[in-house]
């Protein structure tokens, strides 16, 4: 591959990644979640409890971007501060079931945007995208 054609490969790649942010930030539009905040409750949706600095860590955020965060969404209903019972002086951050509802509701409204932007491949074009992009990540 020349020079030209990996240029022209990284910009079609960042235009599709720049294409479903958009995508992404209007699907959560009607839950009004930020992209930080829908991606803090995934990482809690995937654990049963998490201390702020591991949530930090996981979304790598400063400890006070990740404090920020959770104040909203606690804020909001969708996540909750409890002691640590393994260490008193710790807190950590769990969903609600509030908060459960809208991930389940946010994931089905992006899988289904990135069902219809990726409708425009053929089956066999989706499965090597797929192939391809696990091997890169």
């Amino acid at each position: 591959m020349d020079q030209h054609e990996e240029t022209g490969l990284s910009e079609a790649f960042w235009a599709v990644a720049r294409h479903l942010r958009h995508l992404t930030k209007d699907a959560l539009a009607p839950w009004q979640i930020t992209p930080s905040q829908s991606r803090a409750l995934n990482v809690l949706g995937r654990q049963d409890a998490l201390r702020l600095s591991e949530l930090a860590e996981q979304l790598r955020i400063a400890p006070r971007s990740a404090t920020e965060v959770v104040d909203d969404l606690q804020a909001r209903g969708l996540v909750e501060r409890r002691a640590d019972p393994a260490d008193r002086r710790a807190t950590l951050v769990a969903l609600t079931d509030p908060g459960r509802d809208a991930l389940r509701a946010i994931e089905a409204a992006r899988r289904a945007e990135a069902d219809r932007f990726f409708s425009a491949l053929s089956p066999d074009d989706r499965a090597h995208l797929s192939r391809i992009l696990r091997t890169l990540t």
